[in-house]
């Protein structure tokens, strides 16, 4: 499953894939209506990736590997891109309080309820984790 969410948490785009695809191909799919900037971890380093956000006016933001030459980043990037953690949260209680973790479905249609139902049930959720923003 990947997941595109703000600042507060809030969940922007959800996409579904089998286990054996790229977690970069839905991506590009998934930011469709978004603008400003990406930020993701270095396994979403792609050229490919870059260029096509470039060309949407998405400034796509990741680390960078050990062998990689360093790229100049902001500090308001820098600061965004160690706050990644964040998502990580998101998943965590998607999972636990939400419960979209499930491993016996006995159909489809079954899982997708669980899915959508716990998608809803953290949407309405008053505390999400989320990042306190003030920029000067």
């Amino acid at each position: 499953m990947s997941v595109i969410a703000d600042y507060e948490g809030g969940l922007l785009a959800v996409k579904v894939t089998p286990g054996n695809v790229d977690d970069r191909k839905p991506v590009l799919e998934m930011a469709e209506n978004i603008t400003g900037s990406l930020y993701a971890d270095k396994g979403y380093i792609s050229k490919d990736l870059q260029d096509k956000f470039g060309e949407q006016g998405i400034n796509f933001v990741t680390g960078k590997r050990k062998n990689m030459k360093q790229k100049p980043l902001s500090d308001w990037d820098k600061a965004m891109l160690s706050k990644r953690f964040i998502i990580e949260t998101v998943f965590d209680q998607l999972k636990n309080m939400a419960q979209i973790e499930h491993s016996r479905h006995r159909s489809c249609i079954a899982f997708m309820v669980n899915l959508m139902a716990g998608l809803i049930a953290y949407t309405f959720q008053e505390k999400k984790p989320s990042i306190k923003v003030t920029r000067l």
